[in-house]
């Protein structure tokens, strides 16, 4: 078995990845042709060229554009099912998925339809446990998050969790500490981006003001000794998405990832693909690239997968039988 069919094989958890994030351009002007909407680019050659990103808020910039095309049930169905129809190549046995309604809340669409049409969408993919994390837009302010939380609470039931995305530099954590106090209070679990555009103050932040237990990104924590041991003490786990720090210019290059710092410093790194279809690749491809830069020994790639599945909220029985799985296929 090739190295590249290795990594596919092995079970593993995806926990950082934005469902609107996995809309490749054919999809978008296939969705926006079926709803009559008119995108900003001519075709998809001309969006393709709009993915040069330079920084974070480049590409939000095209990210929010691009989710115009998404207006129906039919529309989050036909995007989830392709998103799980390319993780399960890859490997992926545990998905816990980011959704950004206030988007489509200000484009028209009733936050049911979006909710119902991504549970559609995975329900002919029964082998992939997982669900839905909701996330706030943190450069709308805690405000919006609030009216968020309060127009979704009927529907809490069918999510697992809340998370913070969005423009992270001038939008720390702290702000939305009471409408993550009232997610708590629904029974849902707490992660939150901070340590990618972000110093280590925003990754405190998530951990003290929002609970948060996992940090989405937090490639930036290495700043602060302290921080690294409150993280190692606790295992709370990163979400790292290397194509992404690297397309978005948080780092310079593959080489230059602090991943093997990272690793070698004890913290719980897994491995994700955040917005692939503007990233360059989905989740294989995301371990591919530290293959290729640093060389991933059949050791780490092993304990890479695992932290992955118990890092994720899937019910302790469920955890159990994919590190079964990863033990027998990672021999």
């Amino acid at each position: 078995m090739s190295a590249r069919d290795h990594i596919r094989a092995l079970p593993k958890a995806e926990l950082h990845l934005h469902i609107e994030g996995t809309l490749e351009p054919d999809l978008a002007f296939r969705l926006a042709r079926r709803n009559g909407v008119e995108l900003p680019w001519a075709d998809e050659a001309a969006l393709a060229k709009a993915m040069d990103f330079s920084d974070l808020q480049s590409f939000l910039d095209v990210y929010y554009q691009a989710m115009a095309a998404l207006r129906t049930p039919a529309d989050f169905a036909d995007l989830m099912d392709a998103y799980l129809t390319r993780a399960r190549a890859d490997g992926v046995r545990h998905a816990e998925i980011f959704f950004d309604p206030q988007v489509h809340i200000g484009n028209g669409v009733a936050f049911d339809d979006v909710v119902d049409g991504l549970l559609e969408g995975w329900r002919s993919h029964t082998d992939v446990s997982g669900g839905l994390i909701m996330c706030f837009l943190r450069d709308r302010g805690p405000e919006a998050a609030a009216d968020l939380l309060a127009a979704a609470r009927h529907r809490a039931g069918d999510l697992i969790g809340v998370g913070l995305d969005s423009a992270e530099v001038g939008n720390p954590p702290e702000p939305f500490a009471d409408v993550f106090a009232q997610a708590r209070g629904l029974g849902l679990r707490a992660v939150a981006h901070a340590g990618e555009e972000g110093g280590p103050e925003y990754v405190w932040g998530a951990l003290r003001a929002l609970g948060a237990e996992r940090i989405d990104h937090g490639i930036r924590v290495l700043e602060d000794d302290a921080l690294v041991g409150e993280l190692v003490a606790r295992q709370v786990p990163l979400t790292v998405c290397p194509l992404s720090n690297v397309r978005l210019k948080a780092v310079a290059g593959h080489a230059a990832h602090p991943f093997p710092e990272l690793l070698a410093r004890g913290l719980k790194v897994t491995v994700n693909s955040d917005d692939p279809a503007y990233f360059g690749g989905y989740l294989a491809a995301n371990f591919e690239c530290l293959d290729d830069a640093f060389g991933l020994q059949p050791q780490t790639l092993a304990t890479l997968c695992r932290n992955s599945i118990e890092a994720s909220f899937a019910a302790p029985e469920r955890q159990a039988e994919l590190l079964a799985e990863l033990g027998a296929a990672a021999q």
